[in-house]
């Protein structure tokens, strides 16, 4: 991308935050009367529930323009939580701090019975957690990965009795997802009998390994519940157990969900960002990270386009690095052929070396590609590209 009033530092600095706010908004799809959509309804009729189940899902930055594959969050109560929790997601992910990840919110047809792990005799339709939780593994999941390109890492986030389900998935299912956000759980539900299941199901070691991340209000009748079942944990301190338990005193049951979900996606995602210095080790030192976070997370992590890039104008900012600007903007282009905006990176590096015929020739392939997407950026790359003939013209 051409920008030349901008300083280079500032750009190898700003081209980060700048793709992915562009790639961001390929998600926000004007419908019907200029209606923004941020998601879509699905249903699918379950043999294991006996009904029809209806899911909120969220492609995230840059589903439509990649064949990237993503992580997937799972959120219960999903159409309470469906639109702030995609918010949050959105926003870590475009700032480098977790990453861009599918969000399926799964609208409740009777909580008190999917949630509940045990029968309460005085309580009708309790107990269905098993069954449950068979509809997730049996049937939602094989429909996500079927119908959305997805990794092999799952979260799944849970409010009250949604917490209570999630502490009962760890200790009964811990095979079935890698991540939990257990928010304000119910743990008192049945005479405690998760504490009882945590004492004989807790495992001394996870492999894979597990994170879990546990929150509460100021719920005073929900606390010695809640710091027994912390106290449980700690004392057996699960080797691949990655637990964090945060009291949010200035929070209620009802405020707490947000700041939850957004606290805990940092938690999980805590090694995610790259640090600044690598910029200053190169490309092998960039790649190391992101094979750091493949190892840690268990699925396969590139190092994205964006971060390439931004490499490139890193080197490109001092007059004496261009070659290895070039050199990094050859490796994006190798990498990303079917991006745009690495041809117009690759442009600019040429006609910043004087290389104007080889430059025209990336600005050319940027435009061409950005045409059939109706990039962003599209008016942009076409005045770089008229600016080069012209320079060419005029020698």
């Amino acid at each position: 991308m051409k920008t030349h009033k901008l300083n280079l530092v500032t750009k190898a600095l700003l081209i980060c935050m700048i793709g992915a706010f562009v790639t961001s908004t390929s998600n926000l799809q004007a419908g019907d009367d200029n209606k923004i959509v941020i998601g879509e309804k699905v249903s699918i009729q379950s043999k294991v529930l006996d009904e029809e189940r209806t899911m909120l899902v969220y492609l995230p930055v840059g589903y439509d323009i990649t064949e990237a594959s993503f992580p997937v969050m799972y959120i219960l109560d999903g159409k309470t939580h469906f639109h702030h929790a995609s918010g949050i997601v959105q926003f870590l992910s475009t700032q480098g701090l977790m990453p861009p990840t599918i969000v399926v919110a799964i609208v409740n047809v009777d909580r008190g019975r999917d949630f509940t792990p045990s029968k309460i005799e005085k309580k009708k339709n309790t107990g269905g957690a098993d069954k449950f939780m068979s509809f997730i593994t049996d049937e939602l999941m094989p429909y996500v990965n079927k119908n959305y390109r997805t990794h092999s890492f799952e979260t799944l986030v849970g409010h009250s009795l949604g917490g209570t389900f999630a502490t009962y998935a760890l200790l009964n299912n811990p095979e079935v997802f890698d991540a939990y956000i257990a928010i304000s759980p119910y743990l008192m539900y049945d005479d405690n009998m998760l504490l009882a299941k945590t004492e004989t199901d807790l495992r001394s070691s996870y492999n894979p390994s597990k994170y879990f991340y546990m929150t509460l209000g100021d719920e005073p009748n929900y606390t010695e519940a809640v710091e027994t079942f912390v106290k449980m944990v700690k004392s057996v301190s699960s080797d691949g157990l990655e637990f964090k338990y945060t009291h949010m005193t200035k929070e209620n049951h009802g405020s707490i969900p947000h700041l939850s979900i957004y606290n805990g996606l940092e938690s999980i995602y805590s090694d995610w960002q790259l640090p600044k210095d690598k910029y200053k080790e190169g490309l092998a030192s960039i790649d190391h990270h992101y094979k750091f976070l493949t190892d840690k997370y268990g699925y396969k992590i590139e190092t994205p386009e964006y971060t390439i890039n931004g490499l490139g104008y890193f080197y490109l900012q001092k007059e004496e690095d261009t070659d290895k600007a070039i050199e990094v903007f050859k490796e994006n282009v190798k990498r990303f052929p079917a991006s745009a905006n690495v041809y117009d990176s690759m442009g600019e590096a040429y006609e910043n070396n004087g290389q104007f015929a080889e430059s025209e020739k990336n600005y050319a392939k940027a435009v061409k590609i950005a045409e059939k997407e109706n990039h962003a950026f599209l008016k942009t790359y076409k005045d770089n590209l008229i600016r080069i003939q012209t320079t060419l013209a005029e020698k």
